[in-house]
């Protein structure tokens, strides 16, 4: 609300402005409880963020393209937690400890133990590494910035470089902020690689990212890099020193794929008052489903779901064309045999590749 906070003369013009003052601060914090009070009614969870008139120290074409940064912000809450995800304890503590704990408790992150900075969750696609991001915007309270390439890249010269710095002095200003760069090999793929020499915008680019990335490592400010990648071998090594932490996000383990089978063919599910049933031997099951990764199994249950769908398809049409009341709808239940029959026409999108992904864990591990 641009209100004064200079010091201001005794006598009746003092008076006046203290007045003001006072006015100005009454009218925000009525301000603020009228805000809070009609998001509960409503129920809205959509972030508050602070004016970009604040923004200072910018000139107006770098605020200009703060207001393009700006949309990249998440607003609403993605609604996932740190409990929808089966699995990935190691990449779940890690952002813990670089994201929520120093909130929480700032005084024990204090020289050697300042946070992490970056953080890095590669593997195959399909295993949870996007969903993780959503649960750090969920959990984490913090200003959520989902960048992508582009985001960050301009057709106009000189322009990619100045939205990656302005990228990082709005995450300082609206810290604690998470930077979020999914497919970062697209954007930070390794300098001199490319057929025929690399572009002088890309690799201005680059530089400014890696010279932002070092500033981070350098300062307190609550501001937290989280990328993934699905082609880590592609990324520039000065990148890999700056993601202090570097975790596979592997295909599922057993257990895990029990679970995720059991989370979307429970025994009973009722939509929209049509009931399916399901009769499955869900241990049996997660080991036919080895080398899937979770996006495969969800295909997958999706596929077994529909067979018994499939079968009054026709019913209803003819019922439909009658224009007749339509009758109670009453699905076959889905066995183990169905689930085998779909596992036999739905192959594993990533198995080929954990071989490649085992390997360069093992020259560049960081957890």
């Amino acid at each position: 609300f641009g209100l004064s906070v200079s010091s201001y003369k005794n006598g009746p013009a003092g008076e006046e402005a203290a007045n003001r003052k006072v006015l100005g601060s009454s009218f925000f914090q009525q301000y603020s409880h009228i805000v809070s009070f009609v998001f509960s009614l409503y129920g809205t969870k959509e972030r508050l963020l602070k004016p970009l008139s604040g923004f200072s120290g910018m000139s107006g074409e770098m605020k200009e393209l703060a207001s393009v940064i700006s949309r990249d912000i998440y607003l609403h809450c993605p609604n996932v937690r740190w409990e929808d995800i089966v699995g990935l304890e190691d990449a779940k503590r890690l952002v813990k400890e670089a994201v929520v704990y120093p909130i929480k408790y700032p005084q024990l992150f204090t020289g050697i133990l300042s946070p992490w900075k970056g953080l890095l969750l590669y593997g195959p696609p399909g295993t949870g590494k996007t969903l993780l991001a959503k649960a750090v915007a969920t959990e984490c309270k913090t200003t959520f910035f989902n960048i992508s390439a582009s985001s960050i890249v301009s057709k106009w010269r000189g322009d990619s470089e100045k939205l990656v710095r302005v990228l990082f002095e709005l995450a300082r200003y609206h810290a604690p902020s998470t930077i979020f760069l999914d497919e970062l090999e697209s954007v930070m793929g390794q300098r001199g690689s490319s057929m025929g020499g690399e572009h002088e915008g890309s690799r201005r680019m680059k530089t400014e990212l890696l010279v932002q990335m070092d500033g981070l490592a350098r300062s307190d400010d609550l501001v937290f890099v989280l990328a993934a990648s699905n082609m880590p071998w592609e990324l520039d090594h000065a990148m890999l020193r700056r993601l202090e932490k570097r975790i596979l996000v592997s295909l599922p383990q057993s257990q895990a794929r029990q679970a995720m089978i059991s989370h979307w063919l429970p025994p009973l599910t009722s939509t929209g008052g049509v009931e399916l049933r399901t009769d499955l031997d869900y241990e049996t099951l997660a080991e036919d489903v080895e080398g899937y990764s979770g996006s495969d199994i969800r295909l997958v249950c999706k596929e077994a779901a529909m067979r018994p769908v499939r079968k009054i398809f026709d019913a209803l049409e003819l019922h439909q064309d009658e224009d007749t009341d339509m009758p109670a709808i009453h699905l076959e239940t889905v066995t183990t045999t169905d689930f085998l029959e779909v596992l036999a026409h739905t192959k594993p999108s990533a198995r080929s590749l954990i071989d490649r992904y085992t390997a360069w864990e093992s020259e560049y591990k960081s957890v």
